[in-house]
């Protein structure tokens, strides 16, 4: 009889109270937590720093924090990397008006900024330290394909780095909104209605790699979507990826209870009042905290035009000072270091940030 792994901690969490345990409404009556509005000053450091280091003809990947200075936003951006790993888990940038910056602009900013919150992680095979977010016809049903790559609802899901940062270059003719859900919301509401079930997802797990594959490594890693470590609730999860992971050879058929835990798991992340959704406007910057938020994007229809259809880039970061993760995940990372950490590195992976 196939059966999954013994619960990985055998330490098992309290109803948890902390900030990142918000509900939908509550958070959506206090903006001014998660929006950060650009000023004058801080749009004027950022047009100087992105001036001097495409002066520099470094190439983008170089960026930095140490030479893509921010005097006074570095300050900011140094405490709202704080709210983002021990606050909501989240934060909103908007107040950029995109439009009088060229595409190689865009993309310096954007990784400028991003280099003031953490360090820069390959999101595919192909090694793309800065990725473009938009449909190009994959097929959502291939189980090697990506889901971002389509236009179909994504799904609530984490990334494999510390934050995700995205950059919204056009909106879609409709859809596509973001949104936001917290793991520790959903763990109550689970500890609260089915304790036998959230208690499962403690157990490790089979979730496919989708052919991205380390040398020398299975194509699955296996990790539980919830951990308890040090004191910290760390959530992984994309249940499609779940569930095409059944794919492989040695993977253990899941349990039906097992099954019915992770339907739970879906339909409270699913449950508007858990969730949040915002709609990113042209400008508008969003970074999200893997560990304890997941993140879903709507389904959308795009225009003709291919000059005018969705199009955001994405950045991963790996964050200093971020919590410890349990060894375990060494299956997805490789390496759990704090500061160093996450990504999808291959054979013959070379990292570079493609600006189209």
């Amino acid at each position: 009889m196939n059966t999954l792994p013994p619960i990985y901690s055998s330490k098992f969490p309290p109803t948890l109270t902390t900030e990142t345990a918000w509900k939908g409404p509550s958070i959506k009556n206090t903006r001014e937590k998660w929006v950060y509005t650009f000023k004058q000053e801080d749009i004027d450091e950022i047009n100087e720093a992105v001036a001097k280091f495409i002066a520099s003809d470094l190439k983008l990947e170089a960026i930095s924090k140490d030479n893509f200075q921010l005097p006074l936003l570095g300050n900011k951006l140094n405490k709202i990397k704080s709210e983002l790993t021990d606050g909501l888990g989240f934060k909103l940038f908007r107040g950029l008006d995109i439009s009088t910056y060229n595409r190689e602009e865009v993309a310096t900013l954007f990784m400028g900024i991003g280099s003031h919150l953490g360090n820069p992680r390959s999101q595919n095979a192909a090694g793309h330290l800065l990725g473009h977010v938009r449909d190009i016809g994959a097929d959502e049903n291939d189980p090697n394909s990506r889901i971002y790559q389509t236009n179909s609802r994504q799904t609530f899901h984490t990334d494999s780095a510390d934050v995700v940062g995205l950059i919204c270059l056009k909106t879609a003719k409709s859809g596509g909104e973001s949104l936001l859900v917290s793991a520790e919301s959903i763990y109550n509401e689970m500890l609260k209605r089915r304790p036998d079930l959230v208690k499962l997802l403690f157990s490790p797990v089979a979730t496919d790699k989708r052919g991205e594959v380390e040398p020398g490594q299975k194509p699955f890693f296996t990790i539980p979507v919830f951990s308890w470590f040090k004191e910290k609730l760390t959530v992984i999860y994309q249940r499609q990826y779940i569930n095409s992971g059944q794919r492989f050879d040695g993977v253990p058929e899941l349990p039906e209870n097992y099954v019915d835990a992770l339907n739970m798991f879906d339909e409270l992340a699913n449950d508007e009042s858990l969730n949040l959704s915002m709609k990113l406007e042209v400008g508008d910057m969003q970074f999200v905290h893997n560990h304890n938020m997941l993140h879903d994007r709507r389904g959308f229809m795009d225009w003709p035009e291919r000059e005018n259809r969705r199009h955001l880039l994405r950045l991963w970061l790996s964050v200093p000072d971020d919590r410890e993760l349990p060894p375990i995940f060494k299956e997805r990372y490789g390496e759990i270091d704090v500061g160093n950490r996450g990504g999808v590195i291959v054979e013959g992976t070379k990292l570079h940030a493609p600006i189209d």
